[in-house]
């Protein structure tokens, strides 16, 4: 294990940078997992219904390696992620969003030893995030690291953060005001770090219960979900679907407020939030007759401790082991189970308005822009949705490769990764 690596000269420029140039994104970049908002949404945005590999396309670019980490953006940059000779070098790659030319590739990491990973995975899965002058790259157990966008500096790097993915890593990071927020939940150790995003320090470290993961198999202790924000009250909380509990933490502080228990493995699919509501999938439960399965859950997330009994309003049998976050708008859940059922979900009570078994998997999340909702397959193709109550497909669009990253929408355009290229779709 390698220890914070930084220098005094670099401490102090990163934060006379911060201070004097860091801005807010605007809305045409797309800074975090599913966006700068965490909720997978644009809807002010009309982006292209139709494509094939040789049409609407502005530029296609072929990405080196293996990775399933989102492209995001900042102004005329996008960043991505790759892992070349299984894992032993991880990348961080930047392109011109003009045109698909690649302009800067970073060999961040050459990990000492590489362990295991499942299948679906890759070892460059979390998401980076980016903001004015910095981005952000973690790849879990292997490494964390801040670049600076214009000049290629790398400002700080973490390798002490060692964690058992079994897997390997998914949880993506995120940014909140000076932090940026990891997980790490393996079969070992299993935590929540927020370290200052100008140095690279620890800020909180928070472990998760330990009470509640000690009955659980090892390897059903991890969990690969990013969390999502939401105000209480006036009050920032961080909420965290784990294997075992899904807790809000108070965000500047990383302090437990409140927590729903359920669950014996693992969680991968994000939470998301409207209208002051929480939803999620847990990990999954065995019943005494032995069937397995997850829950999609709606929370009142106002109230303190167990709130197990109290606050859940409503909550759906599912499949176990979803990884496809489901997106929420205007009063309507949006979801593909593991099952690949489609389905469209009255957030306030529950209802289903709709359901439809489809072919393929769907990993990736969904997004959604000017009215209709993209659901990305494993076998290269893109669903298109029109939003709303009555199920009405408009297209099914497809690529070359397969598609396991999430879509990123950047001014009425849509930025897809598939396991050969990266594209900018568009009406031309």
């Amino acid at each position: 294990m390698k220890p914070l690596c930084f220098t005094t000269k670099h401490c102090i420029f990163l934060i006379f940078f911060f201070i004097c140039f860091s801005s807010p994104a605007n809305a045409q970049d797309w800074t975090q997992f599913r966006g700068t908002n965490l909720d997978g949404k644009a809807p002010d945005q009309i982006t292209p219904l139709h494509w094939t590999p040789d049409s609407n396309l502005i530029w296609k670019t072929e990405i080196t390696g293996e990775g399933w980490s989102s492209p995001v953006v900042f102004n005329q940059q996008i960043w991505l992620t790759s892992s070349i000779n299984n894992g032993k070098e991880l990348y961080a790659i930047c392109i011109d969003k003009t045109n698909g030319t690649i302009i800067h590739k970073l060999l961040l990491f050459k990990p000492d030893s590489v362990f295991r990973k499942h299948s679906v995975n890759s070892y460059a899965t979390p998401t980076p995030c980016i903001e004015d002058g910095f981005v952000y790259m973690n790849f879990g157990q292997y490494g964390t690291a801040c670049i600076q966008t214009n000049t290629l500096n790398i400002m700080w790097k973490r390798e002490d953060l060692y964690c058992n993915h079994a897997q390997g890593p998914g949880s993506s990071p995120i940014l909140y005001k000076n932090m940026l927020i990891l997980h790490y939940e393996g079969t070992d150790t299993l935590f929540i770090i927020a370290l200052d995003k100008t140095n690279g320090k620890t800020l909180w470290k928070t472990e998760r219960p330990a009470e509640l993961y000690e009955p659980l198999s090892d390897i059903g202790k991890k969990a690969y979900i990013t969390p999502v924000i939401i105000n209480v009250n006036g009050r920032n909380l961080l909420i965290s679907n784990g294997s075992a509990v899904c807790i809000a933490y108070d965000i500047e502080t990383g302090k437990e407020v409140w927590r729903i228990v359920q669950g014996e493995d693992s969680t991968i699919a994000m939470p998301c939030t409207e209208n002051g509501i929480v939803f999620f999938y847990t990990g999954y439960v065995t019943s005494p007759d032995g069937e397995k399965y997850s829950e999609l859950m709606a929370v009142n997330p106002f109230g303190e401790g167990n709130i197990t009994a109290t606050n859940i309003l409503w909550r759906i049998k599912s499949p176990i082991l979803q990884l496809s976050s489901p997106l929420v708008h205007n009063g309507l859940i949006y979801t593909i189970d593991s099952n690949s059922r489609l389905m469209c979900i009255d957030s306030q009570t529950g209802a289903t308005y709709y359901q439809q078994k489809l072919n393929g998997k769907y990993n990736a999340s969904p997004v959604l822009a000017g009215g209709h909702l993209y659901f990305p397959s494993t076998n290269g193709k893109t669903l298109v949705i029109e939003e709303g109550k009555i199920l009405n497909i408009v297209a099914e669009n497809v690529l070359e490769g397969q598609i396991w990253a999430s879509p990123a929408v950047i001014n009425n355009h849509l930025l897809i990764r598939t396991s050969k290229y990266l594209y900018l779709i568009g009406d031309n």
